[in-house]
């Protein structure tokens, strides 16, 4: 499984937000309640969806808990932040260079997948993790989180790691 390095420039996006841990992972209640609402949003870029966390400041893989505290955003792309919908929140994600990974399947065969980006991709690459978030794309290939045939594209935020600027 070989990435796509992207660079990309900032995005605006409007979402809902939580803060959660994995050992309480109430994402369902996010996008259920996130879902509901989408409707609502004005100046989309696209139909897709945005799944975004962003970890604590200096956030490194090997310190990573089940009770390591992050935000979950359910969101969508927007041209502006004009006309909010009430209760709904913003957040301006980063600019800058990605590995864009496919993973095709149910969210339960998503762990396989994360394993080989962090546990075996990421330390044999040339580049390591950025401070930014991290998100995964929900496209038009993407028909849930139980389909077999559903397509996602994880976004992991990179830079070159300070040995392979030589």
């Amino acid at each position: 499984m070989t990435p796509e390095l992207k660079e990309i420039e900032p995005r605006k996006l409007v979402g809902s937000c939580i803060t959660t841990t994995l050992s309480f992972d109430d994402t369902a209640a996010l996008w259920k309640g996130f879902m509901s609402r989408h409707k609502e949003i004005v100046n989309r870029v696209d139909s897709g969806f945005y799944s975004m966390q962003v970890y604590p400041p200096g956030f490194k893989v090997e310190e990573f808990t089940r009770e390591t505290e992050f935000e979950r955003w359910a969101a969508v792309e927007v041209t502006s932040f004009d006309a909010l919908p009430e209760g709904m929140q913003t957040k301006t994600l980063a600019g800058g260079l990605y590995a864009v990974f496919k993973h095709v399947g149910p969210v339960k065969k998503f762990v396989e997948t994360s394993n080989y980006i962090y546990g075996t991709w990421l330390p044999q690459s040339d580049y390591r993790l950025d401070d930014r978030a991290h998100f995964e794309r929900l496209g038009d290939k993407y028909y849930g989180p139980e389909h077999p045939e559903s397509e996602e594209e994880i976004w992991l935020p990179i830079q070159l790691k300070p040995e392979s600027n030589k």
